[in-house]
């Protein structure tokens, strides 16, 4: 091959000088660009700031927020009375109930105290009549006895000593069995008695129903002598028909009553206390 041959070369074609400038020029303006705004640094750069004008939206709703606002208070208002109401009728409703506790309190103590009162009266009552009773029986044992002594030199009375038997014999048992019961005004039994209760059921032993009280008993049967007694016999003390004390003739010129609360129920010689008069039921 001749040496002016023409070899293919495999470098770029070079570019036009043209081009090459442009393309410098554009890349100097922007590295210098970048690297204007690299020396400035973000430190240095001030803020934009810029007033935006915003239409106003407040103006119609003023009243609105003003209603709600004392709506809200309205609200807190009627809370607030609501609660002092309810502390107000609390603290009455607990002074009601202690109020109501205290005159419960007050009514039973009157309520025992006219008990108490109640019960001192019927107490004296039944003092005094045992008063009344005891001086009474006091004047009739010292008229007995004075009659008794004045009689006595002419005649004395002699007692059967015959022994109970049927009706006056029940009658007679029971009486001889509270023998030691105490003495109670009103008593019935069965282990205290007054003197018409004990001769009740003494009686009633036998079927036989006496009226309740002393005087209505010395007039229940038949008027019989004191010397001539038998077994069941009733003997009172007093009149007859207002006897204050009674008490059942057993035999032996012996008797069985409910004394008087210091006694009880004791079964005596007639000469301790001689009786008034005598009645028979049997």
């Amino acid at each position: 091959m001749p040496h002016t041959a023409h070899i293919p070369s495999h470098r770029k074609p070079r570019q036009s000088a043209s081009k090459t400038a442009l393309r410098a020029g554009v890349a100097g303006g922007v590295l210098s660009t970048i690297a204007v705004a690299g020396a400035a640094g973000p430190a240095q750069a001030e803020p934009v700031t810029q007033t935006i004008e915003m239409p106003t939206i407040t103006s119609g709703l003023s009243p609105a927020v003003a209603a709600s606002a004392e709506a809200t208070q309205q609200v807190a208002f009627d809370l607030e009375t609501q609660a002092n109401e309810d502390a107000a009728a609390k603290t009455a409703a607990k002074k009601a109930k202690t109020a109501k506790a205290e005159a419960v309190r007050e009514a039973e103590a009157k309520k025992k105290a006219e008990a108490a009162a109640k019960a001192r009266a019927q107490a004296a009552e039944e003092a005094a009549e045992r008063a009344s009773r005891t001086a009474e029986r006091t004047t009739l044992s010292a008229s007995t006895g004075s009659s008794a002594e004045s009689s006595a030199s002419s005649s004395t009375p002699s007692y059967s000593s015959s022994s109970a038997t049927g009706s006056a014999a029940s009658i007679v048992a029971f009486a001889k069995a509270q023998v030691g019961d105490a003495y109670v005004m009103g008593g019935t039994g069965p282990n205290s008695w007054d003197c018409s209760g004990l001769m009740q059921a003494a009686f009633r032993t036998a079927g036989i129903d006496l009226p309740r009280v002393s005087g209505a008993q010395s007039t229940a049967g038949t008027s019989v002598s004191l010397s001539n007694l038998q077994p069941g016999d009733i003997l009172y003390w007093g009149s007859q028909g207002s006897a204050y004390h009674v008490a059942v003739y057993v035999g032996g010129g012996q008797y069985v009553g409910a004394q008087n609360p210091s006694t009880g129920v004791v079964q005596r010689s007639m000469d301790y206390d001689m009786p008034t008069g005598a009645v028979r039921v049997l």
